[in-house]
């Protein structure tokens, strides 16, 4: 059996604190799963785990990419796959932490893409749009993957092109491509934990006086630092929470007061699609917090519902 922990759930639940705890207990690592937290210069905002929080546990999938680059699903689990493979090629347990769904269920599933890296079809794809118009990389697509292309709205660029990379990367459209993939049986039988509160109001004041904080510990500064690198505003990167809103303070659009009020409700918007995505996972235990409730209250839970962590 795979020693494999997934720990998920609505940003501000913890999860960082009890996969620390956990890594400690079981010698283990954490390999990270947020979409955000890959980029480098942005700490504050992503919440990411700092050294003192980590506790001298090996941490792997924070840092690993330039803002300015795009990132993508197959990419994460390309190198994800590998910092897997490699713990549990030195018998430790691998912990998997994070609350973006679409990368840890894409990670278990052992879900296939396109090969990265791109071997050029995305660039030539991305030159014939601008050349000639979303229209033309669409009527091209026709020929491939119909119906992609008459699934695919004009304005959708990005799909668009992703549906003719796919194709011309693999010989099958993307359509195929992910009905083969979803057939297939998941790669690895991981323990679910999923953490969250049993007040929804209890979650949303965290968010609240994270957010707070986030500002106090300096997010404005880590923004004007990323935007005065030359970092487009309209980049990946940038959509990430906080960091838009704060964007818009820069080019005088919103106050910092209303920025936070912003920041705040998407937050806690985004917290309800992430609970929506986990929900949807039968295999998870969920672990429903009280307000200051004790941390090893939580941790024995956790603790009674892996099998194999008094082997270690």
């Amino acid at each position: 059996m795979d020693k494999i922990i997934c720990i998920v759930g609505p940003t501000a639940a913890g999860k960082t604190k009890l996969s620390v705890a956990l890594a400690k207990a079981l010698g283990g690592e954490i390999v990270g799963c947020d979409s955000m937290q890959i980029y480098k210069g942005m700490d504050i905002g992503t919440a990411k785990v700092t050294p003192q929080e980590l506790e001298g546990v090996p941490h792997y999938m924070s840092d690993v990419a330039q803002p300015g680059e795009d990132f993508s699903v197959s990419r994460y689990v390309q190198m994800a796959d590998a910092c897997v493979q490699d713990i549990l090629s030195r018998g430790k347990t691998v912990i998997i932490e994070g609350g973006t769904g679409l990368y840890v269920d894409s990670l278990i599933a052992g879900r296939s893409f396109a090969p990265y890296p791109r071997t050029g079809h995305r660039e030539a794809l991305e030159k014939l749009a601008e050349e000639y118009g979303i229209e033309a990389v669409l009527e091209l697509l026709q020929n491939y993957d119909a119906e992609s292309a008459a699934r695919l709205h004009p304005s959708d660029r990005k799909r668009i092109i992703r549906a003719a990379e796919v194709y011309l990367e693999t010989g099958k459209s993307i359509t195929q491509h992910n009905l083969e993939s979803k057939r297939q049986p998941p790669k690895y039988d991981p323990v679910w934990i999923g953490l969250d509160y049993e007040s929804r109001q209890d979650l949303y004041d965290r968010i609240n006086r994270r957010v707070e904080r986030m500002l106090q510990d300096g997010l404005m500064d880590e923004v004007n630092t990323l935007l005065s690198g030359g970092l487009d505003d309209s980049c990946t990167a940038m959509q990430a929470l906080g960091y838009k809103e704060l964007a818009q303070v820069q080019r005088g659009e919103l106050s910092v007061s209303e920025a936070v009020a912003l920041i705040q409700r998407r937050t806690r918007n985004f917290a309800k699609r992430q609970l929506t995505w986990f929900r949807k996972n039968p295999q998870i235990f969920w672990i429903l917090q009280k307000p200051n409730q004790d941390f090893s209250e939580i941790f024995l839970q956790a603790r009674q519902h892996i099998p194999f962590f008094d082997k270690g």
